[in-house]
């Protein structure tokens, strides 16, 4: 795509009657924060990608759903693997429908 000198000003004389001339600088400096926070965001992904060894996950059998759901202690004695941050929230979200499975059926039993 190449812009002319025609083209340049054209979306500069747009960009004035759009935000009027005193956002201008306003708005330019905030565009150019939001630049220097997503570059330093995607260098220290980088950075992060390059320091990570990799990893094989291994995939486990599915585990029938336990008869008592377990408590708070046993969960968090439990160690974690290490797993993908899409593979650790889809097991959250199944201990948290256990869970909530479990408190029904006791809520069940109760009443």
């Amino acid at each position: 795509m190449n812009l002319g000198a025609p083209e340049i000003i054209l979306i500069l004389v747009a960009l004035v009657l759009l935000f009027g001339a005193k956002k201008l600088p306003d708005l330019a400096r905030g565009v150019g924060r939001s630049l220097r926070i997503f570059k330093a965001e995607t260098s220290k992904m980088a950075a992060d990608d390059d320091d990570d060894k990799p990893t094989v996950v291994q995939a486990q059998p599915e585990q029938a759903p336990p008869q008592q759901a377990p408590t708070p202690q046993q969960i968090a004695a439990t160690p974690a693997p290490a797993l993908s941050a899409e593979e650790q929230a889809r097991q959250l979200e199944e201990q948290a429908a256990r869970l909530r499975a479990g408190a029904a059926s006791q809520a069940d039993k109760r009443v």
